[in-house]
């Protein structure tokens, strides 16, 4: 499994579909993957430090495992099937629960859970940017746009 860190959520055009982009910590290889816009909002609420004046899904399922004493040990995509991703969410307990990544990564950033992906996944869909020399933050966002200027979702599986 890779250390991954969620760079954040774009919209790819022309299509409008949001994408939450990981990040492998250590080799700088980029994870793209495709997320509805409500688990897209709830990513980049969540990275942004934003408090909804209620919680939503995500804020609900945090306080209800602060309210049981369980944590989250980690996120793990695990897998990529007929472009379909497919995560696991691992708590404290030892207990495992089948997730859409979207919601695992929503979850994990409420409760700072590491994200780990599997070898198989990145080298299936993961996405080498040229000239990776520790860019800005912008810069990588803007290797990342002409990136999906080029690509659709069936690129992926």
């Amino acid at each position: 499994m890779l250390d991954l860190e969620v760079v954040g959520v774009r919209v790819e055009m022309p299509s409008n579909n949001p994408i939450v982009l990981l990040r492998d910590r250590e080799g700088g290889r980029y994870l793209p993957i495709w997320v509805g816009a409500v688990e897209a909002t709830a990513i980049a609420y969540a990275q942004q430090g934003i408090v909804p004046p209620r919680p939503l899904t995500h804020d609900l399922l945090r306080d209800i495992l602060v309210a049981l004493g369980v944590t989250l040990s980690e996120v793990r995509i695990t897998a990529l099937e007929d472009g379909v991703f497919y995560a696991v969410l691992v708590f404290s307990t030892g207990v495992e629960v089948s997730a859409r990544p979207s919601d695992a990564i929503a979850l994990a950033l409420r409760v700072d859970a590491p994200i780990r992906g599997a070898d198989a996944v990145m080298d299936e869909a993961g996405i080498d940017l040229p000239d990776e020399q520790e860019p800005a933050d912008e810069d990588q966002v803007e290797k990342f746009r002409e990136f999906l200027d080029q690509v659709s979702p069936e690129d992926f599986g």
